[in-house]
């Protein structure tokens, strides 16, 4: 009787070799390639593009993190300023651009959440760009010129109900933080105030100065100056808890106008498809540049806070602000031109 033959071990050893040997090939192939860009990452300048114009929040909160950034990572980190389109300009430019790091949009609350909401075409949409950190967040002040007669929330606000559609209010385009809160600001004290947009911070700060407009609801950044030098008038600040630069303004609540909170973020955000080596080290590396002490205090002068949070928890603030800011929209039937 004939039996099969036996097995020879040498062969199904080298086998088993030969197939180890193939799998951890073709593991290499595909992670190889991440981990050594990660390793000469950055092999150039980074730019920070920001949708806004120079001045306000977004702008200083790029300039903000450029400097150390740049020290951290040992490359030049630039800013490069491309306002229009209701910041489109900036965020389809990004969302277009190279995946491999050397390009981040400084992304504003205002476009990311209020833009796809509004907007049926955009050049861009949320899965063409991927977070690498949120950075800072700015409470809002409600500024007036000294010409409106009020001097406190309660009077402004009465003084706004006798002579509906009297004063202007200045926002820093359509569909922004200014415009929107605004807007909700209008439906909870049931003011009437006539909306005039612009396009940034600079041009709406210059006509408020000047009492062309006499109403901006706003980031500190933008007006904190001029409320100290008694240029404008703040009435009460947005958050839930006083402003450290202007320690005798009130909060909304404080002031007797409750539920009502407006803050504004700011975070960073790469091209999809980025490689996620790199997008763990631009996170690490903006982290560390977040938490310089030097850091801090620059953000306090210009009166933002610094207040990173990692691209998981960046996902869960726009998830959270997306489905609020979508209920108000609706509410105050908000519309873009």
């Amino acid at each position: 009787m004939s039996h099969p033959p036996r097995p020879n071990p040498r062969h199904f050893f080298c086998a088993t070799a030969l197939t180890a040997l193939t799998t951890l090939a073709a593991l290499t192939a595909i992670t190889l390639p991440f981990s050594a860009f990660a390793q000469t990452f950055p092999s150039k300048p980074i730019t920070l593009v920001v949708p806004n114009p120079p001045g306000g929040l977004v702008d200083t909160s790029a300039r903000l993190v450029a400097e150390p950034l740049a020290r951290v990572i040992g490359q030049s980190v630039v800013v490069d300023n491309k306002p229009g389109a209701s910041g489109n300009l900036a965020y389809q430019s990004v969302a277009k651009a190279a995946k491999d790091g050397h390009s981040l949009l400084v992304s504003y609350s205002g476009y990311h959440i209020a833009n796809p909401i509004l907007m049926d075409k955009l050049p861009w949409e949320l899965k063409d760009l991927t977070p690498v950190g949120l950075i800072t967040v700015a409470t809002n002040v409600i500024a007036v010129h000294p010409s409106v007669p009020a001097n406190n929330l309660k009077e402004f606000i009465a003084y706004a109900k006798q002579h509906p559609g009297k004063l202007n209010y200045a926002s820093q385009g359509n569909g922004s933080v200014s415009h929107i809160g605004t807007e909700i600001f209008k439906l909870q004290t049931g003011v009437n105030m006539v909306h005039v947009p612009y396009k940034g911070s600079g041009q709406a700060i210059a006509d408020v100065l000047a009492g062309q407009v006499e109403v901006f609801i706003t980031t500190p950044p933008s007006v904190m100056q001029h409320v100290q030098t008694g240029k404008l008038k703040a009435l009460a600040v947005t958050g839930k808890t006083r402003h450290p630069g202007m320690p005798n303004v009130p909060t909304v609540a404080e002031a007797g106008l409750a539920n009502f909170e407006l803050e504004s973020w700011v975070a960073l955000y790469a091209p999809a498809g980025t490689p996620p080596a790199v997008l763990q080290k631009l996170s690490a590396d903006v982290k560390r540049s977040m938490e310089l002490p030097e850091t801090k205090q620059r953000a306090d002068a210009a009166g933002i806070e610094v207040r990173y949070l990692s691209p998981a928890d960046t996902t869960k603030v726009l998830e959270r602000e997306t489905a609020d800011w979508a209920k108000a929209i609706k509410t105050a039937n908000i519309k873009m031109d």
